[in-house]
């Protein structure tokens, strides 16, 4: 460990992570050093991780000039002087960021801040990297001088292997992996969505923080491990991390009345006392057991976000808009739903449009019922959100993601089409979001030319399934061909629609069915799940409202 302790304070240092075990690398190959790394095999040997993340780092492909340790040495002098001051101050891209000590002794503080200010000398495209301090403060305990640890952190910062991604460098990048990681946690964590919903007047706000859990309030042992998958596996092991801490938060809090009044005060202190109640190992567990998107379809989604940004021109820090506050009271009128559940609807929709204002496109009341004006007020809208009330009083609906004009695509047959982020929902008599199926057999779907002129009786909807067990044969939920140039044959199929009818695959084995005149429906609920179901089997509809989406953005 000597060659590796120049900037450490070994007493601060948890004993865990010193040179207790005299392992040796046995394997340079993926599959062996991911299951290592996830294991924790160098995670008791300082100089071995030293020695793991050399050749980690070396590996990693980069830009052909990518500053090195010589780079270092001739312009440490000039750019941070020869005082070796720990006030140094940090350039703006850091964004006031905490500079983490990781149990670093005052020559390794003083490192991080040199460190720093000279790769902002060599990278004058970063412009937003608030992780920056953590992963320096890191990687010096595992370099053996200042130039070491700059060549190693540059070269992370240069990798331009197009299927690896380590640390976001602008805004824009770093916004839209916080709008991803909320629409992963509205996926994969709802539990935990729904509590931060209830104490949070800005969700997003909460999940922007996803990152400075992991770099900057996470103690070095957790980073430690998490750092040695995250450079094999790469980005998507960040979000895994992150949703990880977000159940552990959720189960350690629920029922319990919060520290604080600021649900995002309380989750960094969880973080930061984690290991009052999680173990590195059990962090690990818990993340790697999630069944998450494949990293192309994360890809997909940030790259949707990204776009939806640009779109409104924020590609620089500026203060956000309340989430919350797209909901307007005095200017939402609904004959179905109050501002608080349109609120509660709000914050199951994707991040991309979470900041656009709800806008009425179509009602019964207004409209009449026509399925044709329907198709009509709704058409060059994307997406929509539709709201059905019974006479019974029940109060259900969807998300949909694509526009209904797709339907024309299949001529006069029922065409499917959409992507897996529709969804159904119940408000009244409780309120209950149901995830995606896919409408696995469209052709056994009867339309409404079957149902002669009875018009309550409403012939059977499509076979659903949810989904399959194995990643693989899932259809994505964000493929959609006119968006991302894939062919047809990978779009999804979860809304349908012609002149007789419209069919809206929801989850947990739940569909929705509504005929052509827009005055009956019928749900379908048919898996084994204990999940209650979206409405009755059959109703008759009191009032239908469509909503849109208005971009209250401008460029």
């Amino acid at each position: 460990m000597g060659e590796y302790s120049r900037f450490i304070d070994w007493d601060k240092m948890d004993t865990t992570i010193q040179d207790q075990d005299t392992k040796e690398l046995t394997s340079t190959e993926f599959q062996d050093l991911k299951q290592l790394a996830r294991q924790g095999y160098w995670a008791k040997n300082h100089s071995l991780r030293a020695k793991v993340y050399h050749k980690l780092i070396n590996d990693i492909a980069c830009r052909t000039v990518t500053p090195d340790a010589h780079v270092y040495r001739d312009i440490v002098v000039k750019i941070a002087g020869k005082q070796n001051s720990s006030s140094l101050p940090l350039p703006e891209f850091v964004d006031n960021s905490l500079v983490p000590t990781y149990c670093l002794n005052a020559e390794g503080i003083v490192a991080v801040r040199k460190i720093i200010s000279c790769i902002a000398s060599q990278f004058p495209d970063i412009s937003f990297c608030p992780a920056l301090p953590s992963v320096v403060a890191l990687l010096l305990h595992y370099s053996r001088d200042e130039a070491e640890c700059f060549e190693k952190v540059c070269r992370i910062l240069a990798c331009n292997d197009p299927s690896k991604h380590f640390i976001d460098q602008t805004f824009l990048a770093f916004e839209s992996s916080c709008m991803t990681f909320g629409d992963l946690v509205n996926k994969y964590c709802q539990a935990a969505h729904k509590l931060m919903v209830a104490v949070s007047e800005d969700v997003l706000e909460v999940y922007s923080d996803w990152q400075r859990w992991l770099f900057g309030e996470l103690p070095l042992t957790y980073v430690a491990r998490v750092f040695d998958v995250f450079l094999i596996e790469g980005y998507k092991v960040l979000y895994r991390i992150a949703l990880a801490l977000l159940k552990f938060f959720h189960k350690v809090r629920v029922g319990q009345t919060m520290e604080s009044d600021n649900v995002q005060q309380d989750i960094r202190a969880f973080v930061r006392d984690i290991a009052k109640s999680v173990s590195p190992e059990k962090l690990l567990e818990k993340a790697f057991a999630i069944r998450l998107f494949s990293r192309k379809e994360i890809q997909l989604l940030q790259m949707a976000n990204e776009k939806a940004l640009q779109q409104k021109g924020i590609t620089v820090k500026q203060k956000r808009q309340n989430v919350h506050l797209a909901v307007h009271a005095e200017n939402f009128k609904s004959e179905i739903v109050d501002v608080k559940k349109m609120r509660d609807i709000w914050s199951w929709i994707p991040e991309r449009f979470a900041l656009s204002q709800p806008l009425l496109l179509f009602t019964t009341s207004e409209h009449g019922c026509s399925l044709s004006r329907f198709y009509s007020h709704c058409e060059g809208h994307e997406p929509t959100l539709l709201l059905i009330k019974t006479i019974t009083q029940e109060v259900c609906g969807a998300y949909l993601s694509t526009d209904w004009s797709e339907r024309k695509r299949g001529g006069n047959k029922l065409s499917f089409f959409g992507t897996g982020e529709c969804f159904v929902f119940r408000l009244v008599p409780e309120v209950e979001r149901y995830e995606w199926v896919i409408i696995k057999h469209p052709e056994l779907a009867a339309t409404g030319s079957e149902q002669g002129n009875n018009s309550s009786q409403i012939s059977d909807p499509p076979s659903l399934t949810s989904l399959p067990s194995d990643p693989s044969d899932r259809l994505s939920p964000f493929l959609s061909a006119r968006h991302f140039n894939l062919p047809s044959k990978a779009a999804s199929m979860f809304m349908a629609g012609d002149t007789e009818c419209i069919i809206i695959g929801g989850g947990d084995g739940q569909a929705l069915y509504v005929d052509a005149d827009l005055n009956h429906g019928r749900t379908v609920h048919c898996n084994t799940f204990n999940n209650q179901p979206l409405c009755s089997e059959s109703f008759q509809i009191a009032t239908i409202e469509v909503w849109g989406f208005k971009d209250t953005m401008t460029n």
